[in-house]
């Protein structure tokens, strides 16, 4: 069984916390990406270039979050076969998985690449910028295969107990991304200048090249799981096996959405208050993205060990991993929080104008609701620990909940009858009540039944 990486044993806290360190690397490395990839476009091509992909962006980003619940779903699969020691099923995942994603990347793309500038019309894109926005999505759409085979991959190995491979073939995806930028968007050498295309070309030769060469390294180094020639047969669509990824991954993709909506509709009540509060609340928003992120790497890194040890049946572990997780999260989220708070004053120098309003708005931003993310920190490590046993209704449920049911209405009633230096206490509320409803569902114990149908031993739970 070469290269397995068991998360059933060793000390739990060293275990997880170098298990869930490239994780955060990983959520770090891509949102650097993200910025390094706008600043070549913004000042290669102008803001109008700019703006184009931001449109296209949101469009990706709703596409990843569908396939972010599958991938994980295929997470906890593989992590419950390799936990139970039953490498035949987690082949079987491996083979129906691929050929899933394969199949509707396929589609994706290609219905995208036909209708690239009807979408864009749909999303109400400007006038001024939709033949420059035309251009970027029709060749994301054409990338599309690469990209969602790309974070399958990773899921896959991450899955199997081992997350520091995935991080440096990302790490590879975000240095060649990064790098043909200019090269693409300008044209160096023999390469044609490609302007606002090349941004798009650039990520998806990057993720071909670095899924391409992962590829080779998984056959060159034996991987355990990897499709042999006396594994084809593995390679057909099981449909217990694409019904459990479709009913227990869309409840996951779907709770991203429903948190993108969420910002989306504060950032509108929030532009009503005008440009001073807009700035404000974007650029602690920025800061916001990188305080989650101890929460998002231990919640993902937790949904894999939870897997592993469910399959092997030691639930002493997997509470006790969930512990360590609660501990971690305190230490890591909150050594942020408060270097944010301490440090509050130079950090927002960074975004926004000392002599303006929107400065004084940022930090009475961040005094209110930045302690309130360590309790988001606990329902994110819960969240990754009850949706290894396939459990994701309620936790989908929690999160329309807290979000759609108290903060939005929250936000809209203290910012209009209050006034805007109240609006933001609807953020802790909400994080709290978030917080308290995981906690409840956690120790009821109620999801710990879903896997009762025994998913390691090959038969999908529902």
């Amino acid at each position: 069984m070469k290269n397995k990486t068991a998360l059933t044993s060793g000390p739990i806290g060293k275990t997880l916390f170098f298990f869930a360190i490239p994780f955060l690397m990983g959520n770090a490395l891509q949102s650097l990406n993200g910025l390094v990839n706008s600043i070549w476009v913004g000042q290669l091509l102008g803001e109008q270039a700019l703006a184009a992909t931001f449109n296209a962006n949101i469009l990706l980003f709703f596409l990843i979050s569908s396939i972010f619940g599958i991938a994980m779903a295929t997470v906890i699969m593989i992590g419950k076969h390799v936990g139970a020691d039953n490498m035949d099923g987690a082949k079987e995942v491996v083979g129906t998985s691929a050929m899933f994603f394969l199949v509707l990347s396929l589609i994706i793309s290609g219905i995208g690449f036909l209708f690239t500038l009807p979408i864009l019309n749909m999303l109400n894109t400007p006038s001024d910028i939709i033949n420059l926005a035309e251009s970027y999505t029709r060749i994301l759409f054409i990338c599309i295969p690469f990209s969602f085979l790309h974070n399958y991959a990773m899921a896959v190995m991450r899955g199997a107990g081992d997350s520091k491979t995935p991080l440096y073939f990302l790490m590879l995806s975000v240095g060649l991304d990064i790098g043909l930028n200019p090269v693409l968007i300008l044209g160096m050498g023999p390469v044609p200048e490609m302007g606002i295309s090349g941004s798009s070309l650039a990520a998806g030769i990057a993720q071909f090249l670095s899924l391409t060469l992962f590829i080779v390294y998984m056959y060159a180094k034996k991987y355990f799981l990897r499709i042999t020639k006396d594994d084809l047969h593995f390679l057909k669509v099981k449909w217990d096996i694409i019904k459990f990824l479709m009913a227990k991954g869309l409840p996951m993709g779907l709770q991203m959405m429903f948190s993108t909506a969420s910002v989306l509709a504060l950032f509108h009540l929030i532009n009503s208050f005008g440009s001073d509060a807009a700035a404000a609340f974007g650029a602690v928003n920025q800061l916001i993205t990188y305080i989650q992120m101890p929460g998002i790497a231990l919640g993902g890194a937790l949904t894999a060990m939870a897997a592993q040890n469910i399959g092997a049946e030691k639930w002493e572990r997997v509470h006790l991993a969930a512990a360590t997780g609660i501990g971690l999260n305190l230490l890591l989220t909150g050594l942020l929080v408060s270097l944010c708070i301490i440090f509050r004053d130079e950090i927002l120098l960074l975004f926004l104008p000392a002599a303006g309003n929107a400065f004084v708005i940022g930090k009475q931003i961040i005094m209110i609701t930045f302690w309130s993310y360590i309790l988001f920190g606990v329902t994110l490590v819960i969240a990754g620990v009850v949706r290894a046993t396939g459990a994701v209704i309620v936790p989908l449920l929690i999160t329309i909940l807290t979000l759609w049911g108290i903060q939005i209405p929250l936000a809209y009633y203290l910012g209009k009858q209050y006034g805007l230096e109240n609006l933001w206490w609807s953020f802790p509320i909400a994080l709290i009540c978030s917080a308290v409803l995981f906690t409840v569902y956690y120790l009821s114990g109620k999801w710990k039944k879903v896997s009762e149908r025994k998913v390691a031993k090959g038969t999908p739970t529902r």
